[in-house]
């Protein structure tokens, strides 16, 4: 017969193997869920592109123009920071082309098998810029006043998930006040949060893409960042394995590369 302890163990043991097959079941109905989501959302035909989200209006306005040349094409852009819709892909997201801000993301895709090789480019670049309120009474003129006492807060991308974050660290450190910048930072969960935040004086000044600058009116870029003090902005771009569209999402990365795209990318700011 167990005694009183054994028993108790026992029964901790089977609760515990009870509690951990629950969590996985969880983890799973957490996945299917996210992909039922995605799934729900998609039509049929409908070819689904995941950008990162500095590149929202250009984007809209090229797809405009596809759409009208291709009338029997849906193209839908779902927006947002560059590792969550990694992620979100990794776990079955039905994503037919992935845009993100870094290279970084489409290397782990690489990795896991969950891109078309053969479709990957490099398919533009950007650059870094420091902006402040166009309302604002402080004289913040390059990136070292973020150290100075009149800067309170800073916006700035989580480096864990946003690109434009990761090349903010690699800046700040490069010029030497990382540690200033970390105790005021604040982080967003992408680039146009950033552009909100400083746009409405919640933060002294952020660092965002000079592509998102070029949106608004209601700041001003008060700083470029010299180009090597960070890793080249660069934005990959391919077919993700698994894709319904393949044919459809092949022609829609080579439009990318016309003539009349990259004149649109242009205006917006964007470099080859």
């Amino acid at each position: 017969m167990l005694t009183g302890v054994m028993a108790l163990k026992k029964y901790l043991a089977i609760f515990m193997i009870i509690l951990t097959a629950a969590g996985f079941t969880g983890c799973r109905d957490f996945h299917r869920s996210t992909k039922k989501a995605w799934d729900d959302a998609k039509t049929t035909g409908e070819l689904v592109v995941a950008a990162a989200a500095s590149l929202t209006d250009v984007m809209e306005e090229i797809k405009v123009l596809y759409m009208k040349e291709n009338p029997d094409v849906k193209v839908r852009f779902t927006f947002g920071a560059s590792g969550t819709l990694m992620t979100q892909i990794v776990e079955g997201a039905p994503v037919d082309i992935f845009i993100p801000a870094s290279k970084k993301q489409m290397d782990i895709l690489e990795e896991k098998g969950l891109i078309k090789t053969d479709t990957r480019v490099d398919l533009l670049s950007n650059r870094i810029v420091l902006i402040t309120p166009a309302s604002s009474s402080k004289e913040i003129n390059g990136f070292e006043d973020i150290a100075a006492q009149k800067v309170e807060k800073i916006a700035l991308g989580d480096p864990a998930s946003v690109p434009v974050g990761r090349y903010s660290i690699e800046i700040l450190t490069s010029i030497g006040i990382i540690e200033e910048a970390e105790d005021k930072a604040v982080y967003a969960s992408d680039v146009r949060q950033i552009l909100s935040w400083v746009e409405t004086e919640m933060a002294d000044c952020g660092i965002v893409y000079r592509t998102d600058a070029m949106v608004s009116d209601k700041i001003t870029v008060s700083a470029m960042a010299p180009e090597d003090s960070h890793s080249p902005v660069v934005y990959p771009a391919a077919v993700i394995n698994g894709s319904d569209n393949v044919e459809e999402a092949k022609n829609f990365m080579k439009f990318l590369s016309t003539e009349e795209a990259r004149t649109i990318f242009g205006r917006y700011g964007f470099g080859d």
